[in-house]
């Protein structure tokens, strides 16, 4: 007998021994739970169209101040791309934001990029942590506002006498 027929035989113990009684689903539970799950998947997908045509329309107003195409903020990747080239950094950030470790440094790429948005918009540097923690914030404030695109902002804060 070799060592693989001796745990097979010395493992059928511990099967035997456990019981299933109780832990099945009834087939109302089973369609209640399909049923929920199902809502759940449904709602989370209503929730990340929502969140992303409020991201491509802001987007949308952000790329017309700065003379781009409108158009492009629809487009996944490339939406991403322009955003990281208006804000002085390289666009290819934007396509190696899939791979899993270097997407941490694409998001310190895309945040600084919102910084120098941001700038060139006439907010002051903080404001970047508004598009840190509430991005959708961010981009529609950004969009909405007044603000015109400056192709060279100031570094120190403009003060009107």
């Amino acid at each position: 007998m070799n060592i693989l027929t001796q745990l097979a035989q010395s493992s059928t113990y511990y099967y035997d021994s456990y019981s299933t009684s109780g832990s099945t689903l009834t087939e109302a539970e089973a369609t209640a739970l399909a049923s929920l799950m199902f809502g759940a998947f449904v709602f989370s997908l209503f929730l990340a169209l929502i969140s992303y045509v409020v991201m491509a329309v802001g987007l949308m107003k952000i790329f017309n101040k700065a003379g781009v195409a409108p158009w492009i903020a629809w487009v996944p990747f490339y939406n991403s791309w322009k955003m990281l080239e208006i804000g002085e950094q390289k666009g290819f950030w934007a396509v190696l934001a899939i791979i899993p470790v270097v997407n941490v440094v694409s998001t310190v790429f895309m945040y600084i990029a919102m910084y120098h948005i941001g700038k060139r918009l006439g907010k002051e540097g903080a404001f970047v942590l508004l598009a840190i923690f509430l991005p959708a914030v961010w981009v529609l404030w950004l969009g909405f506002d007044k603000s015109t695109w400056n192709e060279t902002p100031s570094t120190a804060p403009s003060v009107s006498a």
